[in-house]
């Protein structure tokens, strides 16, 4: 009997140890709603690392009374160059970590985060060395430097919930237009090319990703290059060679040797396959971006004045649409009618309107050309004209704010049109705001079903678009005569002697589907392939910087030479470390 209580009492204690460790090891647990990080390269080739994070803590959670973040790898720092603070109040202790390696330990005691309760703390460092290394090939004859940067992440079970992200990499002083690089984000869930683009107060280019989806338990690389010139001291700047030399874990075991090459050689061919599918994907992507990066200091304030097409083309809208909507203001001007759709021709009228704009006159030069091709080249080189010319007219204003002043203006259009009480008053308000209309991106459903039922009277211009209805001259006026299923125009005596036209009539769905159609007749019949037209424009607007491999990336790329010596093996890299979690 004693044995079995003394293995009972055995049991009981494993059992107990076992139930306590779990708890001791999540005994923090929050959330971290936001996080800003800021990584800055300096002038003397130093970083500059900023963290806001605003913690929640859990009530399940213990008091959180310590926070660790992790340091770029194989950098120099100093613990003395690190300032913190806890809801703006500085934070006196601050300490090399002891939890984690390479890494600063904030002490937030005496005021700890209470569980159930929010704080932010803040943490800057200055003086990182280490972080630049030298890029393996040149860019226009000129020396490149770059990095990478991994923002702190916690360890795993200490965290819940998603983190609303912002990072910004900020470039040194004195860069041109066209110098700067940045990567394509590492397993980011937002998007490839940043949100954000500019100049900083000290004329220094930044970089800036955020997203509502991000976590701090995953691990996201970025990095940019720029020339080398701007670093003050060229010693900041680490060499292949010196990167190489960074210390390697060996096993004396001959089988272990092969079965680590085999394993980091497989693990980097995954790798390639991984970015070269990456690669194809983001290039696709990337060809409908025909509006350049921001590489300006955006003002504040609205661009008013733009027109319903300049305003497609800062939103970015696809330009099958942007071509139709062109397409649609000449024809509403009277400055050309629809010959044949299939292909689509044009007769332009004898004399001109005086109030089209240069684009429409450069559009309808172009669908003179006989040649498919000299066409197609012709209408990019409309819309290389019309993205250069928003650029020159956005200067100085924020673009961002344009973009929500343009959308108001496209939802009150549609609130006009779709508030009419009548056929006659729906199509008025159609017709007189069109081109803003077509600036929704729900256009083709949203038409179909506002038009989808019941006649209409369409258009006075109508008989442009659609050369089944015919112009005849009555009594001095161009009207709109019987064709196909539509119905002719009546004439009556009006009040006082006068004539009163009345327009034609088409079924609303018919109407609705024949505007819709105009952006796929205009597709097929001009602009073919539309990723492959937009790429011959973005390639002129908004290239990628030419690149010939080496440890750079330019703008939407991919590649870097990588090793297997280094848990961040690619040169040019300064990654941070995982940290805190406690």
């Amino acid at each position: 009997m004693k044995r079995y209580r003394w293995w009972g009492i055995l049991t009981a204690l494993l059992l107990l140890v076992a139930m306590m460790q779990p708890v001791a090891a999540q005994s923090y647990y929050f959330q971290v709603p936001e996080q800003t990080v800021n990584f800055y390269i300096d002038a003397d080739g130093t970083a500059t690392v900023e963290y806001v994070f605003t913690f929640t803590n859990e009530p399940s959670g213990a008091d959180m009374e310590f926070v660790d973040i992790g340091m770029p790898q194989d950098s120099q720092w100093s613990v003395n160059n690190a300032t913190a603070d806890l809801n703006g109040t500085a934070i006196t202790k601050i300490a090399i970590s002891d939890y984690i390696q390479n890494g600063v330990m904030i002490d937030l005691r005496p005021n700890a985060i209470k569980p159930g309760q929010t704080g932010k703390v803040g943490f800057r460092i200055t003086g990182v060395k280490d972080v630049l290394f030298k890029a393996d090939q040149q860019i226009n004859g000129e020396d490149y430097a770059s990095f990478n940067f991994q923002p702190n992440t916690f360890e795993s079970g200490t965290v819940a919930g998603k983190t609303k992200m912002t990072v910004t990499l900020f470039l040194p002083p004195g860069l041109k237009q066209d110098e700067p690089r940045y990567y394509t984000p590492q397993s980011w869930p937002g998007t490839s090319d940043p949100n954000e683009t500019g100049f900083d107060s000290t004329g220094g280019v930044y970089y800036r990703w955020y997203s509502a989806d991000a976590s701090t338990l995953d691990t996201y690389i970025f990095g940019g290059s720029f020339p080398s010139r701007l670093i003050t001291d060229a010693s900041a700047i680490r060499s292949k060679e010196q990167f190489n030399q960074a210390p390697v874990v060996s096993v004396s075991s001959d089988t272990m040797d092969n079965l680590l090459g085999i394993g980091c050689c497989v693990g980097f061919g995954a790798l390639f396959i991984a970015i070269f599918y990456a690669s194809i994907r983001g290039n696709q992507k990337r060809k409908l971006q025909y509006m350049p990066p921001k590489i300006a200091l955006e003002g504040n304030g609205i661009k008013r004045g733009l027109t319903a097409v300049e305003a497609a083309i800062l939103m970015e809208q696809p330009l099958d649409k942007v071509m139709t909507m062109i397409l649609f203001s000449v024809l509403k001007k009277g400055a050309a009618e629809v010959v044949t759709k299939d292909p689509l021709k044009l007769r332009l009228s004898e004399p001109q309107p005086e109030d089209l704009r240069t684009y429409e006159v450069d559009f309808l030069k172009a669908m003179q050309l006989e040649s498919n091709s000299e066409k197609r080249k012709a209408m990019q080189d409309v819309i290389v004209g019309l993205v250069k010319s928003v650029q020159t007219n956005m200067k100085g204003f924020s673009s961002k704010e344009t973009v929500v002043y343009y959308k108001d203006i496209m939802k009150k259009a549609w609130e006009q049109v779709e508030s009419a009480e009548t056929p006659e008053v729906k199509v008025q308000k159609f017709d007189e705001t069109m081109g803003w209309t077509m600036l929704d991106d729900q256009f083709n459903d949203r038409t179909q079903k506002t038009f989808g039922s019941g006649p209409i009277f369409v258009p006075a211009w109508w008989w442009r678009w659609e050369p089944s209805v015919h112009p005849t001259s009555f009594g001095g006026t161009s009207v709109a005569t019987s064709g196909g299923s539509v119905s002719a125009p009546s004439v009556s005596s009006g009040h006082g002697g006068g004539t009163t036209i009345s327009l034609p009539t088409l079924p609303g769905g018919s109407f609705a589907a024949s505007v819709v159609g105009g952006i796929q007749s205009f597709s097929a019949g001009v602009v073919g392939d539309i990723t492959g037209f937009t790429g011959g424009i973005t390639s002129k607007t908004n290239p990628i910087p030419v690149s010939t491999g080496g440890t750079y990336r330019s703008t939407g790329g991919s590649g870097g030479h990588c090793a297997c010596a280094c848990a961040c093996a690619c040169a040019g890299c300064a990654c941070a470390c995982a940290g805190g979690g406690r």
